[in-house]
């Protein structure tokens, strides 16, 4: 729980942006009203959230999901937010359905790019590794540098540029 009754806002960048989308233009709002509706938004938000909250219990569950949400709403007396509510649900789960997959982190797809990098420039490598000593340098010269390895022996043409767990 938030140690202090600040923490407990929303930011206030995002209620401003909800304000301007629901009134017309050219209509101001002052500080103190946007501070009311954000201090509002918040109570409401907590309240909603305890409401779905003792749902979850009563399931003996302790993870909220939006069956919860759904019935909080109605037992808040909101049931004209919960066919919105639905839809805006239905349409999230059309586009997980579309997503192909996981979605890997920028750093596993750079691992990923490097390693084939790497397995490309090992092959090249291994058809000229008999025939000059110079020029197989130069190539373990440029793959330590293209991927940024301090770490690459430049004589160890068969090694790895560091230890198996090397994020570079």
């Amino acid at each position: 729980m938030a140690e202090r009754p600040e923490d407990l806002n929303l930011p206030n960048a995002v209620i401003t942006r909800i304000i301007k989308e629901a009134l017309p233009d050219g209509v101001n709002i002052s500080k103190e009203a946007r501070s009311a509706i954000s201090r509002a938004a918040s109570v409401f938000v907590l309240y909603a959230t305890s409401c779905a909250n003792n749902f979850a219990m009563k399931g003996k569950r302790k993870t909220l999901n939006a069956g919860d949400v759904l019935s909080a709403m109605e037992e808040m007396e909101f049931q004209r937010f919960v066919a919105p509510l639905k839809e805006s649900l239905e349409g999230v789960s059309k586009k997980e359905r579309k997503r192909p997959g996981k979605i890997k982190t920028r750093r596993q797809t750079r691992r990923n790019k490097i390693r084939a990098e790497r397995r490309t420039m090992m092959r090249m490598m291994k058809g000229w590794r008999r025939k000059n000593k110079t020029m197989r340098k130069r190539w373990t010269t440029e793959l330590a540098q293209g991927l940024g390895c301090a770490q690459r022996d430049v004589n160890a043409v068969n090694r790895p540029c560091c230890v198996p767990s090397c994020v570079h």
